[in-house]
């Protein structure tokens, strides 16, 4: 099992110590350092900034939001970003939920996430394999675009710049039972959101045998500290956001999968304590077994005994979120 820095994306601005967390990661061997972007920050350029400053360390989108750019565009970014720094690009995309790409993006939400997801995915290996004029006669995604608004005059292009490599890593963010399983047909990897170590199969009905070579990359909080309740409030206050605030009550993907966990009506809590601006209770309300479950905190022997139960699984690169050094080379150590 791998490890991988995961930084997600900014709130007020970037740390200043982000890049010391970076170098610091590198050193102790970690094989890459992720982004992520909301409505703030964007993923691909702090990965740039990372990759001038790294040498070796992978560089992935954990995830780039599927709304924010044409599956063209998104792959020129891949594309650019591999040339710069020496093939090591980890492309990781998500297709967000209706609150985010309908309001933020200012576009509909697709009717068939499968499909629109699919056919980004389709756009993105043609551009990167440039082996032909990207062409795609789709629901979504039309290239070129033949829709009734359209001139007509639209020609099927392939990139200009030949890309460093055609096999970039594609990796989906994926929590329904239906989009995991298009993930293990048409990506390379999958990043999944909450991973329960003793319980994956059950959540997530994974099969007993996954792609050669396919990555399960998923996140985890971890903290090196004495007082176990002290450490899982910074994953409450993540849960409470995520459950409460990304995403509308009647839809939203990350309140469903802590239900299918088991936490059905304390998601609904959640939900509905953040929506009327209780957001401090909102956290509060975020069961201790739920946030303990799919985090790493507590003293040394503590995390050491946990994380040999996410080494047991189907785990391929475990992406450690967390701003301290010490943490960072304790997980190192571990690992090795």
């Amino acid at each position: 099992m791998r490890l991988g820095l995961a930084l997600g994306y900014w709130g007020r601005g970037p740390s200043p110590d982000l890049l010391d967390l970076v170098r610091e990661a590198e050193r102790l061997g970690y094989d890459s350092v992720w982004t992520a972007e909301a409505w703030g920050s964007d993923a691909f350029t702090a990965l740039t900034w990372i990759a001038a400053h790294t040498s070796r360390i992978g560089l992935g989108t954990a995830v780039a939001q599927m709304a924010a750019r044409a599956p063209t565009t998104t792959a020129m970014h891949a594309l650019t970003l591999d040339h710069l720094s020496g093939g090591r690009v980890l492309l990781g995309l998500g297709l967000s939920g209706p609150q985010v790409v309908e309001g933020w993006y200012g576009r509909p939400f697709p009717r068939s996430p499968l499909t629109a997801t699919r056919e980004y995915v389709d756009v993105v290996r043609q551009v990167l394999r440039r082996e032909a004029p990207v062409r795609l006669d789709g629901r979504h995604h039309s290239h070129p675009y033949n829709g009734p608004d359209g001139t007509g005059l639209g020609k099927a292009l392939k990139p200009i710049t030949h890309p460093l490599r055609a096999d970039v890593p594609v990796l989906l963010g994926a929590e329904g039972p239906k989009n995991i399983a298009q993930t293990l047909a048409i990506a390379d990897g999958w990043l999944p959101l909450y991973w329960t170590p003793d319980r994956w199969a059950e959540v997530y009905a994974l099969p007993a045998t996954l792609p050669e070579g396919f990555l399960v990359a998923p996140m985890v909080r971890a903290r090196l500290c004495e007082d176990v309740a002290e450490g899982l409030l910074p994953v409450k206050a993540m849960l409470g956001f995520y459950i409460g605030g990304m995403g509308h009550a009647a839809r939203n993907f990350h309140a469903d999968l802590m239900g299918r966990m088991g936490y059905e009506k304390e998601a609904r809590r959640i939900q509905e304590l953040f929506a009327a601006g209780r957001r401090e209770e909102a956290v509060l309300a975020v069961p201790d077994a739920f946030a303990d479950e799919i985090s790493l905190v507590g003293p040394r022997r503590r995390i050491a005994g946990r994380l040999e139960r996410w080494r047991r699984g189907p785990v391929t690169d475990l992406l450690v979120t967390s701003p301290d050094p010490a943490t960072l080379r304790l997980l190192a150590e571990l690992n090795a």
